[in-house]
């Protein structure tokens, strides 16, 4: 067992090479520590779902020397259309009102091209163990024990779960409860190249009852889906395997009309399909000993709040902000990290509970009344006013000192 680095530290071993994670090892170099990071998946994650990228962990993004890349990498989506069974626009919401409050410090972008920008910024000096994870956890007193499926049993100073909504350092270490809210809808997100409808800089939405289908055109030639349906639509189905998932989806969405064909044909080629619960998790604490969460693994507000990245990239400068302000008491430094953010993160979870029935409303009535409501986001002066609260921020980031 390994109990020390040639710097005289243990390591920090942070679970999970995701956004969090990433962004976590790149700040906890800045803080002087030597950060090992531990990814379950065989390989860096491709595909996923689109995010529209803001907020504090935009900010977080500039500190990083990353904003002008991911412009790049990204795109700025300009409409929002909802069409009815034969593709034709119901409702057409321009999405200027974002850029005139936001300006440049928007974007939009596929979460795993984020998290590959992020990995090339670590990669050459962060230790990443792919295949692998946590199996055991030990804390004693000058450190954290920890076994792995793959590789030999060490020791580290901290352990950070950065793992996602279904964390195992989460399981393993806050006494095994399931902190997860479900909301009563999955998801579904996968890619498609050569897609035979595309809609550039445009986010195209089709929507029936318990069911709905968004599709976008990137800038590479791939397109983005991202499907939602109610559990009342799921049902009691097993969903044990990818097969199972998607024939799930098959049935669920062949009937919505528009491209329900194209958009099946697109599901059944594509290999990185994502399917999940839409959950909130909900924590009393976010550390226990030597052991904290960040990410998804502490707060995941749902992805249907949108700003889940943002704020898995702000979570990872504060944690190990705190650690560089405070680094050899722990303690303090995972109190100062939750004392800073978790008032923020609460209204914005609290915020996506109010969102939620804008995807696919359970009825058919739902649906009119979403989209009439959506209609008069279009009227001038109406979108400003329902964009500027949804955008608005007031968590301050500080200036840390970093020691490297």
């Amino acid at each position: 067992m390994a109990f020390s680095d040639p710097g005289g530290r243990l390591p920090v071993l942070v679970s999970g090479a995701g956004v969090a994670g990433l962004a976590l090892a790149y700040w906890l170099r800045r803080a002087g520590r030597r950060p090992v990071l531990v990814e379950s998946a065989p390989a860096p994650r491709t595909g996923g779902y689109m995010i529209d990228f803001w907020g504090p962990g935009f900010e977080v993004a500039e500190r990083m020397g990353l904003a002008a890349r991911l412009r790049e990498v990204g795109c700025r989506i300009a409409e929002l259309r909802l069409v009815d069974r034969r593709g034709r626009p119901r409702v057409r919401l321009r999405l200027s009102a974002f850029e005139q409050a936001l300006g440049e410090r928007y974007v939009s972008l596929l979460r795993s091209d984020l998290a590959a920008e992020l990995l090339a910024r670590v990669s050459d000096g962060v230790e990443i163990r792919f295949d692998d994870e946590i199996v055991g956890l030990a804390q004693a007193g000058h450190g954290v024990d920890v076994t792995f499926r793959r590789g030999g049993p060490q020791r580290f100073e901290l352990v950070i779960g950065a793992d996602g909504a279904h964390s195992k350092v989460r399981r393993l270490a806050f006494g095994g409860a399931d902190a997860t809210v479900p909301l009563g809808r999955h998801v579904a997100a996968f890619t498609a190249r050569e897609y035979p409808h595309p809609a550039e800089l445009a986010y195209v939405s089709r929507t029936i009852a318990g069911r709905q289908a968004v599709r976008c055109a990137l800038r590479d030639g791939r397109t983005a889906f991202f499907l939602i349906l109610t559990d009342e639509v799921l049902g009691k189905r097993q969903l044990d395997s990818i097969d199972d998932q998607r024939g799930l989806l098959t049935e669920a969405f062949c009937g919505i009309g528009w491209e329900a064909k194209d958009i099946v044909r697109a599901l059944n080629r594509a290999d990185d399909l994502y399917f999940d619960a839409v959950a909130q998790v909900r924590l009393p604490a976010w550390s226990t000993g030597r052991v904290a969460l960040t990410g998804d693994a502490a707060w995941a507000p749902s992805l249907l709040a949108g700003e889940g990245s943002s704020f898995a990239m702000a979570g990872a400068y504060l944690l190990a902000g705190e650690l560089a302000a405070h680094p050899y008491d722990h303690r303090r430094a995972f109190a100062a990290y939750e004392r800073r953010l978790r008032g923020y993160i609460v209204k914005k979870q609290n915020a996506a509970l109010r969102l939620g029935g804008w995807f696919a409303p359970k009825t058919g009535v739902g649906v009119f009344v979403r989209d009439q409501l959506t209609r008069l986001a279009t009227l001038p002066g109406f979108s400003q006013l329902l964009v500027g609260p949804m955008v608005a921020d007031d968590l301050e980031l500080p200036t840390f000192d970093w020691r490297c």
